[in-house]
This record gives C-alpha cells, sequence and structure tokens, in this order.
C-alpha cells in the first residue's frame, strides 16, 4: 500500500510509542491515518499538504465542497491559521481542549491548504482532548486536518475496528485509543458580530456557549447542499437500512433501539441519561446495521440538553436518500 505497510488490509496499531511513530511517519509519508479522539475518531492527514488532505477525500468517498475539520495541539497554532476576535479567544479559553469547533476567519497567510476549506475564506478549528490525538499532532509538529474515519455519510466511528470495518483497505492504520468518550462530533460554532450561530449540535450545548458568551445563540438553517461546516449533509451519519424515529412499538421487521422505560433490542440509555445515550448512539447504530432486520426504529430521545445533537444526528440518519443526497455520502 505504502512504504510502511503493504498489505492492502487496514493496520490496527496500539497506542504505544512504537504505534504513535508509526501514524506520524504515515501521516509525514502523506497518508491519512485513524486517530482516537474524544469525540469520534477522526482520518487525520497533513494540513498542509492538498495531496495528503486530497487522499482523505478519496478514502472515504467525500464530496471535495464538504470542508473539513483543523485539529491543533495549542493554541499558538490556532494563531498562526485563523483571527481570533475577543469572543473566539474567550471561547477558546473556556472549552479547548475539548468538544468546540470554531469557524473563524481565514489568515491569507495561512499554510492550510485550500482543499480542507472547500474554497471558503473561513476554516472550522478545534484542539482535542484525547491525549493520543494530542501526543501525534505535538509529534508531528502542525495542524492535522481530521473528519471522521469513516466512509462519507455512513455511522461515524467510535472504535478502532468501527473504522477498519468502515475504511478496511482504503488507509494504511488506525491507532486503537479505546471506546471515544463524548460519542458525537464536536459541537460547531461560527461566531458573528452581535450573535453566535450554531451551526451543528455536539456535546457541549448551547445552554452551556449561552452560560460563557454575551452574546445570543442562534440555530443556522443549513440547506443541506451547500455547507459552510461539516456534518451539514441533509443524508448523513447514516446505516444502510431505512431508519423510522421517535418508535415506542417496533414493526416485525425492525431492530429498535431503545431508550429509557422502552427497552427495544438495544438501548442507548437504561436510565434515560441524555449523556450516556450520546455516548453510545453509534456503536447502537452500528449494531443495528449488522443486525439482520431490513430497517431500524428508534425510540423517542428528548430534545433537551445534549439531546438536541442526538436528534440532529438521527434527523440525518433517517433523511430520504434520494440520488442525489447519496452521492453526497
Amino acid at each position: 500500500m505504502n512504504a510502511f505497510f503493504s498489505s492492502n488490509e487496514t493496520i490496527i496499531l496500539p497506542c504505544d510509542s512504537k504505534g504513535i511513530e508509526k501514524a506520524v511517519q504515515l501521516i509525514r509519508g502523506g497518508y491519512p491515518v485513524g486517530l482516537p479522539t474524544e469525540t469520534v475518531y477522526g482520518l487525520a492527514a497533513d494540513a498542509f499538504s492538498g495531496e495528503a488532505v486530497a487522499r482523505i477525500y478519496q478514502a472515504k468517498g467525500r464530496p471535495s465542497f464538504n470542508p473539513l475539520i483543523i485539529h491543533i495541539a495549542h493554541i499558538e497554532q490556532a494563531a498562526e491559521i485563523v483571527e481570533f476576535n475577543d469572543e473566539a479567544l474567550s471561547l477558546a479559553q473556556k472549552f479547548w481542549p475539548g468538544a468546540l469547533t470554531m469557524v473563524l476567519p481565514l489568515k491569507k497567510d495561512a499554510k492550510i491548504a485550500s482543499i480542507v476549506t472547500a474554497g471558503l475564506d473561513t476554516v472550522a478549528i478545534r484542539m482535542p482532548s484525547h491525549p493520543v490525538m494530542r501526543q501525534v499532532i505535538k509529534a508531528f509538529g502542525h495542524p492535522l486536518a481530521a473528519p471522521s474515519a469513516n466512509k462519507s455519510g455512513s455511522i461515524s466511528p467510535t472504535t478502532a475496528l468501527h473504522v477498519k470495518e468502515s475504511l478496511n483497505g482504503k488507509i494504511a492504520a488506525v491507532l486503537d485509543g479505546g471506546i471515544a468518550d463524548k460519542g458525537l462530533e464536536s459541537t460547531i460554532i461560527y461566531i458573528g458580530a452581535d450573535e453566535i450561530k450554531l451551526l451543528r449540535p455536539g456535546p457541549i450545548t448551547s445552554e452551556e456557549l449561552a452560560q460563557s458568551s454575551h452574546l445570543p445563540i442562534t440555530e443556522y438553517k443549513a440547506d443541506g447542499q451547500n455547507p459552510v461546516a461539516p456534518g451539514q449533509l441533509v443524508s448523513h451519519y447514516a446505516p444502510s437500512q431505512p431508519v423510522r424515529l421517535n418508535i415506542s412499538q417496533k414493526e416485525a421487521d425492525e431492530w429498535l433501539i431503545g431508550f429509557g422505560d422502552i427497552a427495544g433490542d438495544d438501548n442507548l440509555s437504561p436510565s434515560g441519561d441524555l449523556t450516556e445515550a450520546a455516548a453510545h448512539l453509534f456503536s447502537a447504530l452500528h449494531r443495528g446495521e449488522k443486525s439482520a432486520y431490513p430497517r431500524i426504529a428508534i425510540a423517542p430521545i428528548p430534545l433537551e440538553g445534549i439531546g438536541k445533537a442526538i436528534n440532529d444526528r438521527l434527523g440525518r440518519a433517517a433523511a430520504p436518500r434520494d440520488e442525489q443526497n447519496t452521492s453526497q455520502r
């Protein structure tokens, strides 16, 4: 496959010093590598190399108009790429490292490959908290571009095995950092002059943002066809089967993912804990996809706190998959 691995099978590397060294070598060689983060596993490549980033799009089958998130290890790296206003800097100090991505103006002299931003004059950036991801970025020496490490539009990966199952043979390796803690992709915001636009709900809720900002939080309504941030396509995060939402009683041909008192064939959280449900969501969808049932049904999830982010992912997983949407997955 490349100078480091000749097999056509994706290798799962342990998160020890040798595994991390091999991952960094691959990235230096221009190849994307699956890496653990606290949200979901990411497919990381050199953010300064258009050729390396193009291999991310190729491996995922991702549409080139869908921008990527830049991952940095410290605030100084971010300051070389984006323009911070006072509000953005305040939120970075509050939530970084962590599951907050900010879409900020790209500096004119930034070295970020243009393919990363999909031609926009802004870039999505965050500082992950996962120690392995941070260690790889520091060892590599500059930022990494990293969308979720899965086939575009399919269920996001929360384990190294999920990555291998989705991208086996398309990437050289994935570092096994265990199960992703948050289980949902990061919250994405855009900071305007008089408001903060919530571009994608995630582990950091709009309520938490409101408590830490002087600006009102508004929800951005994407058209689903021209994304200004990752995760805005209409059909996304989807299993191969059709999905029905807000189901209390399944049909005979359905695999039911329950919540709270609705037990189901699987259950996101028997106690009705939304944080637990978020952490288990994608793993449950993976199990449903592997079941013998031709359809998946999902119990109602409250629209509060992180439940808004769960419902966002479920709405996209259940979206109609017409020919246009399918081509964008």
